[in-house]
């Protein structure tokens, strides 16, 4: 009987699962994919030749987050490359907003655009030298973050107080219109943070485009060398080295709970599989309160707070294996890992309001990746591993284009919105379309099918609007990996501090566990014990 058992072998869960290990615990993750990773894999599924990540694929976040570096995961192999330039976003004139690997560069380019804003750039890089280091303290603890929020607070107030908190609460336009006067700064920011579902108007999203862009000025969009596999492969040697079991194919259909407090999971086999001290779930909330856990063992409140959680836009992703380099028209972006394609902050604007309003956008923002760009291993010399993903609608109420669109989802559909990203693409760089050898289509249902927790194609566990953040997350008064249900932790991106690839969901559950096994007698007396045969209920 293993002490804990950790349903899903996403990012979040093998962080968990090894430091329970290094810890001293017997862990068995279980996971219902055939292969571990959640959405951390890569596969060879576009062409033979080319290495595609399948979901994620740049992690700044993993960069910066101490629970990855206390893995140390380069023993188990990983390793990471980047791109000689950061990110860039071209503008309909043809020059291009670069986000280079050096401060004095970045702002060099802003400069050009307009003079002054370079020295703006270095400023807001000034505010991250001074609180980055806090305020990562505080997103990559358990919620409430007291050292590294003191600290915070205090340089603060030495930074500006009021003034600059008020900054970092703004709509990003607003905060891009105050600090910049070229558009080039502008879209960097409010690019960024589209990497959540937060648009250009939303509250907050300043700060969010502000944390981004930071954390990419100072650490880069690195990549695992090999694909996003070898940064799961890494976490699962690892656990194996411990002691520690991932089993594959194996989905938890109930968490079984005696006297208040989770003892064992069923699996959809019918396997009975006890953990004597805790569990951690790295699933989403919904999944976890709403099909997990019989309602009878839980407060009326979390079901009723759970109708009200908000997931983060659905996505659609194209991947391709290119015969050739994208050739665009914006030079600097050939050099660029991720690219960002959209008419300025209006276009921004105006992709996030027919989101909002129901509608599939006619021009959709693009996030794409040069993946061999960023990492030579990925497909042959001269070619170029790509992707590019967008947001739609959960519920799609019309087309913003001429399709008909209807959010079915069906070939006809996924191919239409396939070829309206590609497009795209085209205006920014013409000839795209002839370099494409293959490509593969991942619509909303095709993500959730491969990984649950991407629910519709939310690919960070719940909105990262304020709204659902901190002690908001997932729910009110929450905050924290602990559950009613004792003996049971949250261990995925819909807890605190949320999505991304830092493994601090995961860490933040595995501490909980410990604490609350240290609080407890090293001896547990079990409400029910398991025999040759017997089921868990026993």
């Amino acid at each position: 009987m293993p002490d804990a058992v950790v349903i899903g072998a996403g990012p979040n869960g093998l962080v968990a699962a090894n430091l329970l290990a290094d810890a001293g615990w017997s862990v068995e993750v279980l996971e219902a994919q055939p292969e571990p990773g959640g959405a951390v894999r890569s596969d060879r599924g576009v062409h033979p030749d080319f290495v595609s990540d399948l979901f994620s694929a740049f992690y700044p976040l993993a960069a910066a987050s101490p629970v990855v570096a206390g893995l140390e995961l380069e023993e188990d192999g990983l390793s990471w490359s980047r791109a000689p330039r950061v990110l860039a976003h071209p503008l309909p004139d043809g020059r291009c907003a670069v986000l280079e690997q050096g401060a004095a560069h970045t702002a060099a380019g802003l400069d050009s655009f307009a003079a002054g804003d370079g020295a703006a750039w270095l400023g807001l890089c000034a505010t991250w030298n001074r609180l980055g280091p806090d305020i990562l303290g505080a997103l990559f603890t358990p919620f409430p973050p007291v050292r590294s929020a003191v600290r915070a607070a205090a340089r603060l107030r030495a930074a500006g107080g009021l003034r600059l908190a008020r900054s970092l609460l703004l709509p990003v336009r607003r905060l891009g219109e105050e600090e910049f006067r070229g558009e080039a700064g502008r879209l960097l920011l409010a690019g960024n943070a589209l990497h959540a579902d937060l648009g250009p108007e939303a509250a907050g999203s300043g700060g969010y485009g502000w944390l981004m862009s930071m954390l990419g000025q100072t650490y880069g969009f690195p990549v695992p060398v090999g694909g996003a596999g070898a940064f799961t492969g890494a976490l699962v040697r690892r656990l194996e080295r411990h002691g520690g079991v991932v089993r594959c194919g194996e989905r938890v259909s109930e968490i079984v709970v005696r006297g208040g407090r989770a003892v064992g999971v069923r699996t959809a086999k019918g396997e009975a599989v006890p953990a004597t001290r805790a569990l951690l779930a790295d699933v989403s909330a919904p999944a976890l309160f709403g099909e997990l856990i019989d309602a009878r063992h839980l407060p009326g409140r979390v079901l009723d707070d759970l109708r009200r959680f908000q997931w983060d836009f659905a996505t659609f992703k194209v991947d391709w294996a290119l015969d050739g380099p994208v050739p665009w028209t914006a030079g600097e972006a050939s050099t660029a890992g991720t690219v960002h394609l959209a008419d300025g902050v209006d276009g921004l604007t105006r992709f996030a309001a027919q989101i909002a309003t129901g509608r599939v956008p006619d021009r959709p923002f693009l996030l794409v990746g040069q993946m061999t760009t960023a990492d030579a291993t990925r497909s042959p010399a001269g070619t170029e591993s790509a992707w590019a993903y967008t947001h739609v609608p959960h519920r799609i109420k019309g087309d913003a284009g001429e399709d008909a669109l209807t959010g079915r989802w069906d070939r006809r559909e996924q191919e239409i919105m396939a070829d309206r990203v590609e497009n795209e693409i085209e205006r920014w760089a013409p000839g795209f379309r002839s370099l494409i050898r293959s490509r593969r289509l991942l619509a909303p249902p095709t993500l959730e099918a491969m990984d649950a927790n991407l629910h519709g194609g939310a690919i960070n566990g719940g909105t990262a609007a304020a709204h659902q953040q901190l002690v908001f997350r997932p729910m009110p008064g929450t905050g924290r990996p602990e559950t009613p249900v004792e003996g049971l932790f949250l261990a995925s991106a819909s807890a605190h501090p949320g999505g991304g690839v830092h493994g601090a969901p995961g860490a933040n559950a595995a501490r909980a566990a410990l604490r609350g096994r240290d609080r407890r007698s090293r001896s547990v007396r079990l409400p029910w014990k398991v025999r040759a045969g017997q089921s868990i209920e026993g």
